[in-house]
Parts: C-alpha cells; sequence; structure tokens
C-alpha cells in the first residue's frame, strides 16, 4: 500500500461507523463513475495482478492463509487498533 493510501486509511479508522461506511461508498461510487478507464485496460491491469500474486506464491515469497483465518487475524487487528 502507498504511503498516502495508508494514512488515508488509518484516518479512516478514526472515524465513527456510520461515516466509515459513507466514504466507502462514496469512493465506490467514484470508481464506478470513472469513466476515463477502458474495460479492456482494465481486463490487462488485472491479469498482470493475478500473473505477478501466482508468481509470488509459486517462489514461496508468500503464505497462504485460509479465509477463516485471515478474518480471525483481521478481527483481532482491527480490535486492537480500537483498544
Amino acid at each position: 500500500m502507498a504511503p498516502n493510501l495508508a494514512e488515508y486509511v488509518n484516518a479512516g479508522y478514526s472515524l465513527p461507523p456510520a461515516e466509515r461506511l459513507q466514504a466507502a461508498r462514496l469512493l465506490r461510487l467514484s470508481v464506478d463513475q470513472d469513466q476515463d478507464a477502458d474495460q479492456a485496460d482494465i481486463d490487462d491491469a488485472w491479469r498482470e495482478e493475478l500473473r505477478s500474486r501466482v508468481e509470488q506464491i509459486s517462489r514461496g515469497d508468500v503464505e497462504l492463509v485460509d479465509a477463516d483465518e485471515t478474518y480471525r487475524l483481521l478481527s483481532a487487528e482491527l480490535a486492537d487498533k480500537h483498544a
């Protein structure tokens, strides 16, 4: 995650839940309304991202974690931030 993006996300954690939800909706809407994006470019970017991730897994650069464990880790991380 880019440093500026990480700062924005961390700042968002300080918002009350209703405002975080509204911010998420507005961000999603801005993506949906982005008329400058060409679907072929988007598809190419996703293919490249998937190729990169498969390579990381194949090289052993990342450790795969099942969904239940991921949710447990995320919940614990969020709980620590709000403690």
